[in-house]
């Protein structure tokens, strides 16, 4: 498994990321930045980007998190491993990535209760269009919205 054509993101897509549109936009949040963890090969690392990327929100005083990750299969055990410790700090995070049906979790865990699906093919996967399964507005006004109903319960 791992990230194909239609899962890609474009140049184009990075300079205009519907995300930080829309969070940048938003009057009803204080949107405090972006923050960019890669995918070790090795597990012990694995953890590790996990730990530190938390102990980075929760120094931030993040009041929330919108986790998102450009891959599948093996990112996604880097992506659950954040997702919970991320939870673990009481902090509301809700999930963006591509699943479908081809690229279900492998693993999960109580905190991934939450989670923005960006796959538009309707076989649900990936295709060989380069960039059609990728976040794009209702993706991110959808997971902002799930995020604030999420602090909002946590209050």
């Amino acid at each position: 498994m791992g990230i194909g054509p239609s899962t890609k993101e474009t140049t184009l897509h990075m300079f205009r990321d519907p995300l930080v549109e829309v969070l940048g936009e938003d009057k009803d949040i204080d949107f405090i930045g972006i923050m960019i963890v890669g995918t070790p090969d090795d597990n012990k690392y694995k953890n590790l980007v996990g730990q530190r990327a938390a102990a980075w929100c929760e120094a931030m005083r993040a009041d929330g998190v919108i986790l998102s990750s450009d891959g599948w299969g093996n990112s996604h055990v880097d992506y659950a491993n954040t997702f919970e410790e991320i939870g673990k700090r009481s902090i509301p995070t809700v999930g963006i990535t591509f699943n479908g049906v081809q690229a279900r979790f492998v693993v999960v865990n109580k905190y991934m209760d939450t989670i923005v699906d960006i796959n538009k093919s309707k076989e649900g996967i990936e295709t060989e269009v380069v960039g059609e399964n990728n976040a794009n507005l209702i993706d991110a006004k959808k997971s902002l919205a799930f995020l604030k109903l999420k602090m909002q319960k946590k209050k």
